[in-house]
């Protein structure tokens, strides 16, 4: 057996000769980031080996090519390299990652009276804790003061965590972190089919549960509260990472009819699934709409009012599962695409997620010349997927990209065009170099064009499915974290959506988060948004005639 050390952890696990890197971490229980899995095409899983230790492994590439300068620096892919003796292995920390993370807490809220699930009553002895009509349990002498809830938005890339005084509805503070499961899998898709056994599904459990208990273990030190006087959790996310937070297998997700084994609108004893809270507290699960359509959505439905809106209005959450709502004076209907990562930077040459060093900002001015501005004000590292929707927008609006998604070329530029010089040779390939040593790639841009094809192609069919045109559409809300960082232009430039809907564009933020904290705080949304969900109509884009042609076209620029 070979000894492999974790750095810096120190943590170690013993491995057959031949193991890759990837999955004896696996086995120590550290995690790598990985999201293709393990197959060598997305180069995220880089990990660090001194010069000294290279006798012990066997270096292989995948697809993804590490650069010689990487490679120089120790760097090699965990998925693709074999461990031959007894090695150390540097680890980039997720925690340091989580410290840097730029994720969203704020959304639209609405008004409501504060009427919580649970409630506390003190008969003179001891406090009855009760949700809804049901007993929790009992605690000695006068506890009435304390009441605490937490809302957990569940993203398929983030997690964002808010503590709530259910007293009066004030929200004491806010956390964010990296959800560990997509160091494993990126998307929904392989995630439901990493999860489909008991193994997968232990370890996308085991690590959703662990980062959501260390969330609220750093909530309540920041606001100098118990954990025990925390009473009741909102789980608010896609249907996919809802079954895997709560343990239960997706595979049913991933094969027709798509079917939920969750159906939301139930709660769970916390302690049941992992959570580490009050004794006797419970996880409520909002209603869930349809396989591909989870309770982040229900809770945006909510807290926009999309019932009582008069005219039509666009409701969508972009991001690695692009969800949306279509509302025509009360009657919804709603579908879902799957995006891919590439929103979130991931299967980008220089893509990464939105920490310190990360463009998030690019313009080009009316000189063609280039503005970058990056998290943090950095020195530029990689690109960020609001700073990816800049650039590929500006590149398309300035002609720099055609509409069939390759750069223009050089020779039909003019020397004194600024952007010219902008246009280099990497990796053997036309490259457009975003800031110094930072570039967009041809492969890059054909991930952006399935992404957000794939969105298009979902609002043009929602927008068939129900007779309405680009022109009719009233109101165009952007949900999300990820949405939130985005702009107008861009969204047009990229073509996302149309150019009529760029005056009708409002941005909503984090109605994952703010929904959830509706349904923690006023108790009668539960049922009224139940009764709503049931009256959704869910679109299913495969029904759709010529749904095929439809991407096609929306991948165009």
């Amino acid at each position: 057996m070979i000894k492999v050390k974790f750095l810096p952890s120190g943590v170690c696990t013993e491995v057959e000769k031949g193991t890759t890197i990837l999955m004896a971490a696996r086995k120590a229980g550290v995690m790598i980031e990985s999201p293709c899995d393990g197959i060598g095409t997305c180069g995220k899983c880089k990990v660090k080996i001194d010069k000294s230790q290279l006798a012990g492994i066997s270096a292989g590439e995948g697809r993804h090519k590490l650069s010689q300068e990487e490679k120089d620096e120790g760097y090699v892919l965990a998925c693709q390299t074999v461990v031959l003796g007894d090695v150390e292995v540097t680890v980039s920390s997720t925690r340091q990652q989580n410290k840097t993370l730029k994720i969203l807490s704020d959304g639209k809220n609405l008004e409501y009276e504060i009427s919580p699930y649970i409630r506390k009553t003190f008969d003179g002895q001891s406090t009855i804790v009760t949700a809804g009509e049901s007993l929790l349990g009992e605690e000695s002498g006068d506890t009435t003061n304390v009441l605490y809830g937490v809302t957990v938005d569940i993203g398929t890339t983030t997690l964002v965590a808010a503590l709530i005084d259910m007293k009066n509805g004030k929200e004491m503070d806010s956390v964010s972190a990296l959800n560990p499961q997509s160091l494993y899998a990126q998307d929904v898709l392989t995630r439901i089919k990493f999860a489909s056994d008991e193994d997968g599904l232990k370890t996308m459990f085991d690590g959703i549960s662990g980062e959501i208990n260390a969330m609220i273990g750093t909530l309540c030190d920041k606001c100098h509260i118990l954990k025990e006087n925390i009473y009741e959790i909102i789980y608010s996310g896609n249907t996919t990472m809802i079954h895997l937070a709560a343990g239960i297998n997706p595979k049913s997700l991933g094969k027709y009819p798509y079917t939920p084994v969750l159906k939301g609108g139930c709660t769970m004893k916390a302690s049941d699934i992992g959570i580490d809270a009050a004794p006797f507290s419970i996880v409520y699960f909002p209603p869930i709409i349809s396989a591909y359509v989870g309770p982040d959505i229900t809770s945006g439905v909510l807290v926009t009012d999309l019932k009582n809106e008069n005219g039509t209005t666009l409701l969508i959450d972009i991001g690695t599962n692009g969800e949306m709502v279509i509302a025509r004076d009360g009657a919804l209907s709603s579908t879902s695409t799957a995006a891919g990562p590439a929103f979130e930077g991931m299967n980008i040459t220089f893509g990464m997620r939105a920490g310190k060093g990360a463009i998030e900002y690019f313009d080009i001015d009316d000189l063609r010349k280039v503005t970058v501005k990056t998290i943090g004000d950095a020195k530029p590292k990689g690109i960020c997927g609001s700073g990816l929707f800049d650039i590929v927008g500006e590149l398309v609006r300035t002609g720099i990209i055609t509409s069939n998604g390759r750069f223009i070329k050089r020779d039909l530029l003019k020397d004194d065009d600024p952007l010219k010089a902008h246009l280099k040779d990497y990796d053997g390939k036309t490259a457009f170099e975003v800031a110094d040593g930072v570039f967009l790639t041809l492969k890059d841009i054909r991930q952006v064009q399935l992404a957000k094809g794939a969105v298009r192609a979902g609002v043009e069919a929602l927008m068939l499915s129900q007779e309405v045109s680009a022109d009719a559409v009233d109101r165009v809300l952007i949900a999300g974290s990820f949405g939130y960082h985005l702009r107008s232009k861009s969204l047009v430039n990229i073509g996302i959506l149309p150019p009529c809907m760029e005056n009708k564009i409002e941005f909503v933020g984090n109605t994952s988060k703010t929904g959830g904290n509706a349904f923690l705080l006023h108790a009668p949304y539960r049922d009224y948004m139940k009764s709503l969900v049931s009256e959704i109509h869910s679109v299913e884009l495969a029904n759709i005639e010529n749904f095929d042609k439809i991407f096609v076209k929306a991948m165009s620029f």
